[in-house]
């Protein structure tokens, strides 16, 4: 076995307080809202200035829990509130749309939690406001940003795996009955909130598959329950199962001709990895804080920087990638059946 490393890369990573600081004002206060302004309050140089809700009495309890300043009863009002620099959309996905365009057309700099639209004619008309606009608009999908993969990028891409050849996934969650994940107003099913994250990486590691097999398991409540798929680009495959059923492993191997990586579940969190020589003669461990959500903060930082710097996008995500993603995934729920009450309704 040769090539192997002695030692592996360090991430690179800036330090999250040091980006400038911006005021941001959040849309929506449910539990990713939460965790976020909580994320960038600890961590970060970043000022959670203002909340906006559907009513007034949400937004007051939300600002008063989280030590929010101004509480705007109306996402009209919070885009218009002039001290407000970007705007983060954290609203149930099926309104993820609208608001992002609400928030654009206001002038505002905006970050739309993952995934940025339910399709991928939604993120375009998202990516073609903000273009005009001239404004900076990143999906959230906070897993690019973390420490763990950059580490994970350095490997890949100074070819320590060889010709890659896998990717293998999961990712399941038992969610009870009366999640919003189970209800079909909400666009509910597995695949938003959960397969995201493996065709995101997939996409990462391989590049865009060139046939997408998928099947399906519906609940018969009206979303699906859970999805299998296998991806194929060229010689490589990708094999990738989600389900809101049940609790699963929620781990990843990235396999390759000389070694191969296998990341701890969830391996879309910060938590560690082992690099693995393919004759198993050499190894190596990487490991950092189990933080979970606590880590939301880096990508807040990459925002800010990023406008600071008078940039629209980060290119650790930009609207391509997240765009190619939900194409991806609606294929896959193409072949599933899976079609949201918004595409049936022509949204």
């Amino acid at each position: 076995m040769t090539g192997f490393p002695e030692s592996l890369p360090i991430a690179r990573t800036p330090d999250p307080t040091s980006a400038p600081a911006l005021r941001w004002g959040v849309l929506g206060t449910g539990w990713i809202a939460e965790r976020f302004v909580g994320s960038l309050q600890r961590h970060s140089s970043q000022r959670v200035v203002a909340v906006g809700s559907r009513g007034s009495a949400g937004a007051a309890s939300f600002a008063e829990r989280v030590g929010i300043e101004r509480a705007h009863g109306g996402y009209e009002a919070l885009v218009a509130d002039p001290e407000v620099d970007v705007v983060y959309v954290a609203t149930p996905h099926n309104v993820h749309l609208p608001c992002a365009l609400l928030a654009l057309e206001a002038g505002k700099h905006t970050l739309v939690e993952k995934p940025i639209g339910l399709n991928a004619g939604q993120a375009r008309e998202i990516a073609e406001v903000a273009q005009r606009r001239e404004l900076f608009c990143m999906e959230a999908y906070w897993t690019a940003f973390l420490p763990k993969f950059d580490v994970l990028r350095q490997i890949l891409d100074a070819g320590v795996l060889g010709e890659l050849t896998a990717v293998v996934a999961d990712f399941g969650e038992w969610f009870p009955d009366d999640h919003r994940i189970r209800r079909p107003a909400l666009a509910g099913g597995p695949m938003l909130d959960l397969g995201t994250y493996l065709v995101s990486f997939v996409l990462d590691v391989l590049g865009s598959p060139d046939h997408v097999l998928a099947r399906g398991v519906p609940t018969g409540t009206g979303v699906n329950g859970q999805t299998a798929m296998i991806m194929t680009r060229g010689r490589q495959q990708a094999v990738l199962h989600t389900s809101l059923l049940s609790n699963t492993p929620t781990a990843a191997t990235i396999a390759g001709s000389q070694a191969t990586i296998r990341i701890d579940g969830p391996f879309y969190q910060p938590g560690g990895f082992t690099l693995t020589a393919s004759d198993l003669t050499a190894s190596l461990r990487y490991e950092e804080p189990l933080d979970k959500h606590e880590a939301l903060h880096f990508q807040a930082a990459e925002v800010a920087r990023r406008i600071n710097a008078g940039e629209t996008g980060s290119p650790l995500r930009p609207l391509s990638v997240s765009i190619e993603v939900l194409r991806v995934m609606d294929e896959v729920r193409r072949q599933t059946g899976d079609l949201f009450r918004e595409e049936r309704d022509g949204r």
